[in-house]
């Protein structure tokens, strides 16, 4: 290899590393602050739930118990670097699960509250088809962490 191929390799390295680090941090950042607008908050988190019109009302509950703590679980995982790619794939998992959610809400003609970031906070009328593009966003987001996960920084890659 010559030097400007090296170069060129190390440039290349250096970004792809940046967006790598990009993106885990992004998406701890997303999971940490959607689990943190759910804590303290349970009943308007339940009422959004139930606005979906999926869960009976002690489903809605449970869900509404978990959900926030879980959120907040996952982009720890992300952000202290523990078990990447896994936390990664469960990450794309509860990804598709929201917009299976949400595209059923869609497809009901339901205006409703996401739930979000900010349940009972007045976003009656999220645009739900712009939610999933979002959702969809944050699945590649998360994919090209798994493909190439940022591991400095990271406790237990």
């Amino acid at each position: 290899m010559t030097t400007k191929e090296l170069d060129t390799l190390g440039t290349r390295e250096v970004v792809l590393d940046v967006l790598s680090a990009a993106a885990r941090f992004f998406m701890a950042y997303i999971w940490i602050s959607a689990g943190s607008s759910k804590i303290g908050v349970h009943m308007d988190v339940t009422q959004t739930i139930m606005a979906y019109e999926i869960f009976t009302p002690d489903w809605s509950d449970l869900l509404a118990t978990l959900i926030g703590p879980l959120e907040i679980a996952g982009g720890l995982l992300l952000l202290l670097g523990i078990k990447l790619r896994p936390a990664g794939w469960v990450s794309i998992g509860v990804l598709s699960l929201f917009i299976i959610g949400l595209a059923s809400a869609w497809s009901r003609g339901l205006v409703i509250d996401c739930g979000c970031f900010s349940p009972g906070e007045g976003e009656e009328g999220t645009n739900l088809v712009m939610t999933i593009g979002r959702d969809v966003g944050y699945i590649l987001i998360t994919l090209f962490m798994i493909y190439r996960p940022y591991r400095k920084f990271a406790l237990y890659p």
